[in-house]
């Protein structure tokens, strides 16, 4: 015996197109982040960072445009339902001939934002064609697809007793600089019975697209460290609020908390903690002290919260 072939849910018993019924779903906080790859010449980019581009506020302009396709999807897609949107953000990371999209739109209700990311990136990469085809007409725009999702079906999904470490150092990430901090969270969850997946180093530019990928593998624990301070280029909070369908802001004060006695700029620390989905995110520091403390709070609090997110050891 073998089993049915899957169905598309976007047509009817006769193989008719339909606008599938939400009625009964859930309302949840939904999430979507995609990404997209914009292909031009150094010439190019390198206007765009000096914005002397004939069309000028390329890359502003390519966000507002993003954000006004999010919302306008369900007028280009057919059978897309209209999603009353709570936020769309658009992040930029230019290399030397490319711009690297990524999207992140955020909903409550009954059904997904997965074409709404999508269609972001799309629009916001098309408008960069727009901006720089004077100088460029043959630019190409790839690679657009679905990086995570939080809310609805995903939920329950995690693999249990899994865990992943990404490491926020742009020096890191060129080889510049030795990592410490990675190794020995991943050593720690090794020590409680995790399974480490992987311990990623990452530019601090690249974070966001870094994390959504590996909240799409859905690892039961992802700890991250770097990133949180307020250097210009510091994102790991922002990438991480965008993912989260829930806030735990008291882990977060805790591995504060836990760092002042030993020193004022933990107070500088801007970390958040929370889930996306079923997966539970956590920001650590930069430094090998800050790593430690953080790991003190988590020492106490990690597999009761992971139970709990599971649905168990709510009265433990």
């Amino acid at each position: 015996m073998t089993d049915s072939p899957a169905r598309l849910s976007h047509l009817d018993g006769d193989g008719r197109a339909r606008m599938v019924d939400v009625s009964d779903k859930a309302i949840t906080k939904r999430t979507a982040t995609a990404t997209g790859r914009f292909l031009s010449t150094a010439e190019v980019l390198s206007l765009v960072r000096a914005d002397d581009l004939p069309k000028a506020d390329v890359l502003a302009t390519a966000r507002i445009a993003g954000i006004q396709g999010a919302k306008r999807t369900s007028e280009l897609i057919p059978l897309c339902h209209q999603l009353a949107l709570s936020s769309v953000t658009i992040d930029f990371y230019l290399d030397d001939t490319s711009i690297d999209i990524t999207a992140t739109a955020t909903t409550t209700g009954k059904t997904g934002v997965e074409m709404e990311a999508l269609t972001a990136v799309a629009i916001a990469g098309l408008t960069l064609h727009d901006m720089t085809k004077a100088v460029d007409p043959f630019s190409v725009l790839g690679e657009i697809k679905l990086a995570s999702k939080t809310g609805g079906k995903s939920r329950g999904t995690v693999r249990p007793l899994t865990a992943a470490v990404i490491v926020a150092s742009t020096g890191g990430a060129a080889g510049t600089r030795e990592d410490t901090t990675g190794p020995h969270i991943a050593r720690w969850l090794g020590e409680r019975g995790w399974t480490v997946d992987a311990t990623t180093i990452v530019a601090d530019a690249d974070v966001a697209a870094e994390l959504a990928r590996i909240v799409a593998t859905a690892p039961a624990v992802i700890i991250t460290t770097g990133g949180t301070g307020m250097s210009p280029t510091d994102q790991t909070p922002e990438a991480t609020r965008a993912l989260l369908t829930r806030e735990l802001p008291g882990v977060a004060e805790s591995i504060r908390a836990r760092g002042l006695p030993h020193t004022p700029k933990a107070a500088l620390s801007r970390g958040l903690a929370g889930t996306a989905g079923d997966t539970v995110i956590v920001n650590l520091p930069g430094s090998t002290g800050g790593v430690k403390d953080g790991l003190a709070v988590l020492d106490e609090l990690l597999d009761h919260l992971v139970a709990q997110v599971a649905g168990g050891g709510a009265h433990e």
